[in-house]
């Protein structure tokens, strides 16, 4: 298939950006800059980049006005206060979309289900009793929605993905492959040495503009329902417990754990392989940076860390030496070893004033 062109000023357009140089170049996509071509377009996203980009064999560039000045070689150009945010903006016109709507011939689909005619349902689908899917939503091959789920408008789910549990999914909503939305929760009532199995009554509610990646899984809440609120991002083999809410904007790094009802802020970043308890609180505006252990609420903004970074292996096997002697040292004469330690620093430095 022909790559489709756009004409810089196009672009420039999209991106409410200032076109310079050759408005009518043709481009036909985006690339790195060590990989571009005359065809492409690519981006500077800062000083440091500088000198790739005048090595750059790209047709254009997305540039600051500051930076421009400095790219001499060059003469084709969108000026943007943010070039990476408008790199991002291209990404959307140089995708490969999915173009088809209808119903595949192998698709199930129960008779009360309503699909709307510009969606588009791929091969062996399997769509349950009253479902509801809105308009320009694409569901690929393989995908299981249950009875009573609801998906809305210019929404995407990849291959095998499955949505049960009557679970809501608002609109412009991204799930890829293999992860399941509205599984049972992990809730179990101990008595007399044994589990006992606690029906999950509740469901998943997903805003807009919601991301979710591969091989996640989001469980339905017990009684109350478990929420994504809009514009949440979540990497690819995040759990996410039942009854858990996550605020606005915030994004999920790969690997992390949430405990059952736990609650997290708007605009949280939460990075790779953290591990948050139950029934926890985190405020907005939270950082927690890799491998990070959540284990009590969190209630100012701010970075925080746990764990301890990485050492040369020799370092660190004294270190965990160090790390021994200290727990077994009580807490009370380490207290008292700092207070002893303080009161002769502060009777060394009255002595050197008095010899002044």
């Amino acid at each position: 298939m022909k790559a489709r062109s756009y004409r810089l000023e196009d672009l420039a357009r999209l991106v409410q950006g200032e076109p310079l140089g050759d408005q009518n170049l043709s481009l036909t996509g985006l690339a790195s800059l060590e990989q571009a071509n005359s065809n492409q377009i690519s981006f500077v996203n800062g000083d440091k980049y500088l000198e790739a980009a005048q090595n750059s064999q790209a047709g254009a560039l997305i540039v600051s006005a500051e930076l421009k000045d400095q790219l001499t070689q060059h003469q084709n150009f969108i000026v943007v206060q943010n070039p990476y945010l408008a790199f991002a903006q291209l990404t959307h016109v140089f995708e490969k979309k999915v173009q088809e709507t209808g119903i595949e011939s192998t698709a199930q689909i129960h008779p009360s289900a309503i699909i709307s005619d510009t969606a588009y349902i791929g091969h062996y689908v399997v769509i349950g009793e009253n479902c509801v899917v809105g308009d320009h939503t694409v569901i690929l091959a393989h995908a299981i929605l249950g009875d009573f789920v609801e998906i809305g408008q210019d929404c995407f789910i990849e291959s095998h993905v499955t949505l049960t549990g009557e679970t809501k999914v608002k609109n412009r909503v991204r799930i890829h492959a293999n992860t399941v939305v509205g599984g049972e929760g992990f809730g179990f009532a101990p008595y007399q040495g044994k589990w006992h199995r606690i029906a999950q009554l509740g469901s998943v509610h997903i805003g807009n503009d919601v991301r979710i990646g591969s091989n996640c899984s989001i469980d339905r809440g017990a009684l109350d329902d478990t929420i994504l609120e809009e514009g949440v991002i979540i990497d690819n083999l995040v759990q996410i417990a039942h009854n858990v809410r996550i605020g606005a904007h915030t994004a999920i790094a790969a690997k992390t754990g949430i405990a059952g009802s736990a609650s997290i802020g708007k605009n949280c970043i939460i990075g790779g392989a953290c591990g948050i308890a139950g029934h926890l609180n985190i405020a907005d505006n939270v950082t927690l940076t890799g491998m990070s252990m959540v284990t009590k609420s969190i209630f100012e903004a701010g970075t925080y860390s746990s764990g301890t970074g990485l050492f040369e292996n020799n370092q660190w096997k004294r270190t965990i030496v160090r790390f021994r002697q200290l727990a077994d040292v009580p807490l009370t004469q380490l207290l008292k070893r700092l207070d002893h330690m303080q009161t002769q620093i502060e009777s060394l430095e009255s002595t050197f004033k008095l010899r002044k």
